[in-house]
């Protein structure tokens, strides 16, 4: 039944219980439709995510079969291809379910396309939808532009099915409502391109302000670095060899406990190094996944996957003739160290869905907490790229080795703090006593986090022992740290060139005078009198490791004859490292 009310259709709302005279118009339905549309596309979330949700409640408020949304990039061509129940796995699926022609029309005349029936139109000859619709169904089709002010930038297309009992369309008011959608959804896009291009002009200031600054400070002095405070012994003989290493384009590879303050002191090897006055980049590896890791280091080309609206430099190219810092190293995944270990190897890369090879000159630096030898032994981590990266191996000292820079740092954090509030605050000498027996298990970190905490909370603007909150069993580090102090962090140390037969490694006893067996070939009697030392797996590795993995010094170790040892190495499946 269609009801007629100046001119506005008004359309039946039937509930549980109650008779059809309650009523909704057209317009009320469609004001509700956008009304809840806007607040899908203000949502965080990924876009195809969005306008997968977009689609879905649009078939709530219209009778329709199937919708599509299309975004098209500057040739015109669909680079995002979302429809109802879309899903990562199957994107390329939605792609085959556009009508090109349609879609190609609305994109020409940037006007709606209306089709009462999908199989006499030519628009859609030779198209078929998935799944396919009965030969008695009459399929019609709505197409609007998505517009960014007066350029097509996608389109928003749907499916109605006509059944006998269908009692209403209206394909004005339908279309009217699509294309307010489609404005709101060319509204959000635009924001998102918007963003986009901000984030690339803010990391573009940002380089160029750390470069006027670096140019500025002259690196700060020769004996400092910029935002490292200390005067210890530990702090002075690391900030030495930074500066020697610094001369140098060897990669260096920064290891410590988790705040110990490895983003500075990368920022240091850059600002004494010759590429001081180029870019600083740099990028936690650890925070994000495999997908979005690889684009963010070697950059993607346009429409190389949904969502790639326009180019991007990876950070490879951002610091080329710079320094590229990578923090959290070892949480990479064994597939994506292989694509970086060629950038390494080779210093070049092509952009994902690029075809063209990148060259570029980059300094890297990288950190770790991470028993990197461990997770070779494991498996986890790739020996080929814990050797390209640990050229140079720089141990960060804990704060529990630099005790004397606690003050110093404890008063420039207050100091960061004052500045921020525009308050005025001291460290009393109970206050400089509470910070010295403090262990500080979370490092510099939990150093400043515990000044930061104490000056907000402190009653006056002399900051006393009383103000801490390890004097009111408050403190949350001393419950989250519990047990570190007994197993501080520790680096393996490599092999030492001196060698002694660790007290693991049992060394066989000299072997019995063997039977006057004959043997055919000499090999064949190696490997008997190999097999009666009974020489095992663990005895193998344990003199290897104890002897720089050379084989010849393993095997008088072990008192066998080179050909013996081979044959054990060969037997146990034992590859010999390279250094």
């Amino acid at each position: 039944m269609v009801l007629l009310r100046s001119g506005a259709a008004v359309v039946p709302m039937k509930q549980p219980g109650r008779s059809p005279a309650f009523t909704h118009t057209r317009a009320d339905i469609a004001l509700r439709g956008v009304y809840e549309i806007s607040k899908i596309l203000v949502r965080p979330g990924r876009l195809e995510n969005t306008l997968a949700n977009v689609l879905t409640l649009l078939s709530s408020f219209l009778d329709m079969h199937h919708g599509i949304v299309a975004l098209l990039d500057e040739q015109g061509d669909p680079h995002t291809v979302v429809g109802i129940g879309w899903r990562e796995e199957q994107a390329h699926e939605y792609f085959g379910r556009l009508p090109e022609r349609a879609v190609g029309q609305i994109v020409t005349t940037k006007m709606p396309v209306v089709i009462d029936n999908i199989a006499k139109s030519p628009l859609f000859a030779g198209w078929e939808p998935e799944p396919r619709h009965p030969d008695d169904e009459r399929v019609s089709f709505i197409g609007v532009p998505i517009k960014d002010r007066d350029r097509v930038i996608g389109t928003l297309t749907i499916e109605q099915i006509w059944h006998e009992d269908s009692t209403y369309h209206a394909v004005d008011e339908d279309v009217r409502f699509l294309a307010m959608v489609a404005n709101l959804v060319g509204q959000t896009v635009r924001l998102i391109e918007v963003v986009g291009r901000d984030r690339e002009r803010l990391m573009a200031q940002q380089r160029w302000l750390e470069k006027e600054l670096s140019d500025q400070s002259g690196g700060e002095s020769d004996n400092n670095a910029r935002g490292i405070v200390g005067q210890s012994e530990a702090l002075k003989a690391v900030l030495q060899k930074i500066r020697i290493v610094a001369r140098s384009h060897s990669t260096v590879l920064l290891r410590g406990e988790s705040g110990t303050g490895k983003e500075l002191f990368a920022r240091a090897t850059h600002d004494f190094s010759p590429r001081a006055k180029k870019a600083f980049v740099k990028l936690n590896c650890g925070a994000l996944p495999e997908s979005v890791l690889e684009s963010e280091l070697f950059g993607h080309e346009k429409g190389s996957f949904t969502g790639a609206h326009s180019q991007r430099k990876g950070r490879f190219e951002l610091a080329d003739g710079g320094t590229l810092f990578l923090d959290e190293i070892g949480d990479i995944s064994p597939a994506f160290q292989v694509k970086l270990l060629r950038v390494l190897q080779e210093g070049e890369f092509e952009r994902v869905g690029g075809m063209k090879t990148i060259k570029v000159d980059v300094r890297l630096v990288c950190a770790t907490n991470r028993n990197l030898e461990e997770a070779v032994a494991k498996g986890e981590f790739r020996a080929d790229l814990y050797y390209r990266i640990n050229v140079v191996s720089i141990r960060l000292p804990a704060l529990r080795d630099r005790k004397e820079d606690v003050p110093l740092l404890a008063r420039e954090f207050l100091r960061r703090f004052d500045d921020e509030h525009h308050t005025e605050h001291s460290l009393t000498p109970s206050a400089y006593a509470v910070l010295d027996t403090c262990y500080f298990p979370g490092n510099v970190r939990e150093l400043e986090n515990c000044i930061r905490r104490t000056a907000t909370l402190s009653h006056a603007s002399g900051i006393t022992d009383d103000d801490f909150a390890c004097r009111h069993d408050e403190c949350l580090s001393a419950t989250l740290w519990k047990g570190a102090i007994s197993s501080p962090f520790k680096i393996v140390n490599p092999p030492q060139r001196e060698w002694k037969p660790p007290s693991s490694v049992a060394v066989p006893a000299e072997p019995a005078p063997a039977e006057d067996v004959p043997c055919i070939k000499s090999d064949s009697c190696e490997h008997a009198k190999t097999d009666n030392l009974k020489i095992g797996y663990d005895q193998l590795i344990a003199a290897l490791e104890a002897t720089g993995w050379v084989q010849a010094k393993a095997a008088r170790l072990l008192k066998l004859t080179p050909r013996q040892i081979g044959y054990a190495l060969r037997k146990h499946d034992i590859e010999i490292k390279k250094f």
